[in-house]
């Protein structure tokens, strides 16, 4: 049985494959088309799922899709009769939406086959329910609590919902215009970072500021009964498109959030690439916290109701790795699995896995063990791209090469590091990463001014031998998918310089034999050469999506000071290509 799922016409449009009940391969359309963050319909995905399975769209027997424009009709009706000036936008929205809903005729047009071919029954799923289900069902668990956070989806922003066996059950919604993304989102936006995805941006700032405002931040966003609630008269009002405007050309445009009120409160908004004032450092601070105070309030209220040891979590905010982080010194959870793809991209897998399990009755089989669900290129194309690129290169056995790689971080090399399948989700976690000594002075400001021209705030990560975890941060939950913040261990400090945030953590990712078996015996090679079992690794990629295909790291390569590029067996040396 061929499932196929889908997010379509949304932020971080993609695709997913289930052939019965495994995934078997997962891409985000930004990926393929190099347009980050695409919003419209994954054409290039759909067909790099089918290629992969060696199957047509006429193979497939299910397509579900992470929407559901019927969802909670009743609370969008109610909230246009109780703001007459919206009606108009929320009918323009309805009717834009119905227009795209016919998936049979998107999928003929764009795989450009006859209509009456397809055999496939169509599902729609809740925007909440899809991102819960992303979690759990790719999780060991046979019962947990089910979290779901972000901007808004189908009118709602939160969801909480007790998982068991093959079912979800919502026990609670928050709906628009309530939304805790919304109020990141928009004091985001008023210090300067107007971009579809800078939060995870702001929430590397946060650290520097102090806490001069979080007493009038909390009045932006209070609790109520056992819920939360915004004070409105901050935000712009709610219009049709949920604060989000998706271009003719797939990109997205975030709508203005914050009112006047915010400026009469907290003064002028920063421009974007203005200097960064202690006011901006400041709300980003207060931002954090009141974030973080909001989301382990309603994680305690979920466990009341859900007394779980295990918490499955997905939507957009669960990519904020320091709320992650701290959860379970603040809740009474002690396990999450948050699905790697957390954002709306991983919508595609949890609605062809709802469909499986709670829809079509079949039992669970499949076990998310690691998030390399992307393509892959044979050593052939690989060396053609290499060829073709004019690059001087030479192909090393697994062990020389692995040692080679080792040495140049050793001694302070920049290497790029394309190997297997690519990631899913919005992390690079060792097969499209760009790495370097964790610990060397001066590697973070190198490494920006070299590759990555990324704001000075921002931190890198930390790759680190899953069994060596608690020897260097004071947590030993793991994070394979680089989604916890932990504290480093002062003693380690040092020996971790350049991942080593303002506040004394990093956001690390735990690399098990398991999981990775080249990346795990790179870094234990890295250790043998330094006595340090961790690589600093950030993603392969230059302000764009990514890189997906050889060609894209070989330009990378090319046009960025890095030193070295592994590629698959190949070695490419920058003093051999000048």
């Amino acid at each position: 049985m061929l499932i196929l799922g889908l997010n379509m016409f949304h932020a971080d449009a993609s695709a997913a494959l289930l052939q019965d009940g495994e995934v078997v391969f997962a891409i985000g359309e930004e990926r393929l088309n190099r347009v980050k963050h695409y919003a419209g319909f994954p054409t290039l995905a759909i067909k790099a799922c089918l290629d992969f399975a060696g199957a047509k769209i006429r193979d497939v027997d299910h397509v579900a899709i992470g929407q559901d424009n019927d969802a909670n009709l009743a609370d969008k009706v109610r909230y246009a009769l109780a703001n007459p000036a919206k009606i108009l936008n929320f009918i323009r929205l309805r009717q834009r939406k119905q227009a795209v809903r016919d998936v049979g005729l998107l999928l003929a047009k764009a795989l450009n086959v006859d209509p009456k071919t397809l055999r496939f029954q169509e599902h729609h799923l809740e925007h909440h329910i899809a991102h819960i289900a992303s979690a759990y069902y790719c999780s060991p668990w046979d019962k947990a609590a089910g979290f779901s956070y972000d901007g808004s989806g189908d009118f709602v922003s939160t969801m909480m919902a007790r998982c068991e066996g093959n079912q979800i059950e919502v026990l609670d919604r928050v709906f628009l215009p309530d939304s805790l993304g919304s109020f990141y989102a928009m004091i985001c936006e008023f210090i300067g970072y107007h971009q579809y995805g800078d939060e995870g941006k702001v929430m590397g700032l946060a650290p520097y500021g102090r806490d001069a405002l979080c007493e009038r931040v909390a009045d932006v966003i209070g609790f109520r009964n056992g819920s939360f609630n915004l004070d409105h008269s901050f935000f712009k009002p709610l219009g049709s498109n949920q604060g989000m405007q998706v271009l003719p050309n797939g990109t997205v445009r975030l709508a203005r959030h914050f009112s006047d009120r915010m400026v009469k409160s907290f003064g002028d908004p920063r421009e974007p690439h203005a200097e960064i004032t202690q006011r901006d450092m400041d709300l980003a601070y207060a931002m954090q916290r009141r974030f973080e105070d909001v989301f382990f309030h309603l994680l305690n209220q979920l466990h009341q109701r859900v007394p779980s040891q295990d918490l499955a979590m997905a939507g957009g905010c669960a990519l904020n790795s320091v709320a992650n982080g701290k959860l379970f010194t603040r809740t009474p959870f002690l396990r999450t699995w948050i699905q790697p793809a957390a954002g709306d991209e991983g919508l595609a897998i949890g609605a062809a896995l709802h469909t499986y399990h709670a829809v079509l009755k079949q039992p669970r089989r499949f076990v998310m063990k690691n998030s390399y669900l992307g393509p892959e290129f044979s050593d052939a194309r690989i060396e053609s791209a290499l060829t073709k690129a004019k690059l001087r290169y030479c192909r090393l056995e697994r062990e020389p090469l692995l040692d080679a790689v080792a040495q140049r971080i050793a001694a302070g090399n920049v290497v790029g590091w394309f190997q297997g399948r690519m990631e899913w989700g919005p992390r690079a976690l060792g097969n499209r990463s760009i790495l370097a000594h964790p610990g060397m002075p001066g590697m973070k400001d190198a490494l920006n001014a070299r590759v990555k021209q990324r704001e000075w705030f921002r931190p890198f990560a930390p790759s680190i031998l899953e069994e060596r975890q608690c020897e260097y941060f004071e947590h030993d939950h793991p994070s394979p998918f680089m989604l916890h913040v932990y504290k480093i261990r002062p003693e380690k400090r040092a020996q971790l310089s350049a991942v080593n945030h303002v506040d004394d953590t990093g956001r690390l990712q735990s690399v098990s034999r398991e999981e990775n078996p080249l990346y795990y015996e790179l870094i234990r090679g890295f250790e043998r050469k330094t006595g340090i079992p961790v690589l600093l690794n950030t993603s392969f990629n230059e302000n764009e999506p990514i890189v997906c295909q050889p060609e894209e790291a070989i330009d990378c390569f090319k046009r960025t000071r890095m030193d070295v590029l592994a590629i698959g067996p190949y070695l490419s040396l920058k003093t051999e290509n000048q």
